[in-house]
């Protein structure tokens, strides 16, 4: 966990006292983003009110970083709670994925598809 506070300060596209952004390292998409807790939690449930709070306003700074680079036609807000959601880092970060009109053939369903059979509905 604490390797991700150890990262490269040059790689960072925004920091503050709480969180960091910066580029994934294995992108879903050109553009998606990784908003990393600063303090040592696992879990979005594991942050503090304060931290919750700003992590709304250093979402939308993503956003903007994307926004300018990218113009992506919509996004997806990703956080993996647990080891039965899928979460391997266990670490708070959050994704920010930006998404592009055909990037899938059918997007209906959008973060449902993460148990593929209840995508569509």
């Amino acid at each position: 966990m604490k390797d991700f506070l150890n990262i490269d300060n040059s790689i960072k596209l925004y920091s503050d006292d709480l969180f960091f952004i910066i580029e994934d390292k294995y992108p879903v998409s050109p553009g998606h983003l990784l908003i990393i807790s600063s303090s040592l939690v696992e879990t979005f449930f594991d942050l503090t009110s304060d931290e919750k709070l700003q992590l709304l306003n250093v979402i939308e700074i993503a956003k903007e970083i994307i926004d300018k680079k990218h113009s992506p036609d919509g996004y997806n807000i990703g956080m993996n709670c647990g080891k039965a959601s899928g979460q391997t880092i266990f670490h708070f970060h959050c994704h920010l994925i930006p998404r592009y009109n055909g990037d899938l053939k059918i997007p209906d369903g959008g973060v449902r598809g993460v148990i593929p059979d209840k995508r569509v509905y």
